[in-house]
């Protein structure tokens, strides 16, 4: 298939100035538009994003979901909004070579939804430490048992049709966003398949959410209250 059109990427970013250069740089030259969504940065990420042509959006409010949020209200109110947009981290853990993957088969009408099940390169484990993927696991065997459907990650990088990322109405503002999003998307009746890309260690420091135990765990009772609430929400 030639490059898929119409292609927006967008990075919700704290303090990525290290890592974002090369990340902005690898992204593939058909991707119409990257937006970086700097979610209270105190280094020089927003410069960074500039200097690489990334248009910015700022969101104060601390949160992975706040800042996916600002950016999805930006794009929707550009007078031609994307068809795709891909979310990508900014600490270069996940390859923008495979954003094409990720997008072609939302592009030939195959699924709505497609995620980036991370999988380590060469024996890396990438930045998924122990105590997170068994956290991962147990919220994957929830999400099963509840929602009928099982998946085998919870990535943040992934691609999704902009208009039915719109009807999913999303609102989570911190670390359920990934869970809330393909939750709703099952809800929906969605098309969603997975495919593995590469995935190594972040390029700078250590993840903001997995890379401490203490964390681990609000951001775990924080999947478990999404559960909860997703399961009780009317459709």
């Amino acid at each position: 298939m030639p490059p898929p059109s119409g292609v927006a990427v967008l990075i919700p970013a704290l303090d990525e100035e290290e890592a974002l250069p090369d990340v902005l740089d690898r992204i593939p030259p058909w991707v119409e538009r990257v937006v970086v969504a700097d979610n209270g940065s105190t280094d020089g990420t927003a410069d960074v994003a500039r200097s690489r042509g990334a248009e910015v959006v700022f969101e104060s409010e601390r949160g992975y979901g706040a800042a996916c949020l600002a950016g999805i209200r930006y794009l929707s109110h550009l007078e031609q909004p994307p068809e795709i947009l891909v979310f990508l981290d900014a600490d270069g853990s996940d390859n923008p070579a495979d954003i094409g993957r990720v997008v072609e088969p939302i592009a030939r009408g195959a699924a709505d939804l497609v995620l980036g099940v991370r999988r380590g390169v060469d024996g890396d484990v990438g930045t998924i430490l122990p105590h997170a993927r068994f956290g991962n696991r147990i919220v994957l065997t929830l999400t099963r048992l509840l929602f009928g459907r099982a998946f085998a990650d919870l990535p943040p990088f992934r691609a999704v049709r902009f208009d039915r990322l719109i009807a999913l109405e999303m609102d989570d503002r911190n670390w359920g966003w990934t869970l809330q999003m393909q939750l709703r998307a099952v809800r929906l009746g969605l098309r969603i398949e997975e495919l593995e890309v590469e995935h190594r260690r972040r390029s700078e420091g250590v993840s903001k959410i997995s890379g401490s135990l203490s964390m681990s765990v609000r951001v775990g009772a924080k999947m478990f209250y999404t559960l909860w609430r997703e399961r009780t929400r009317r459709r």
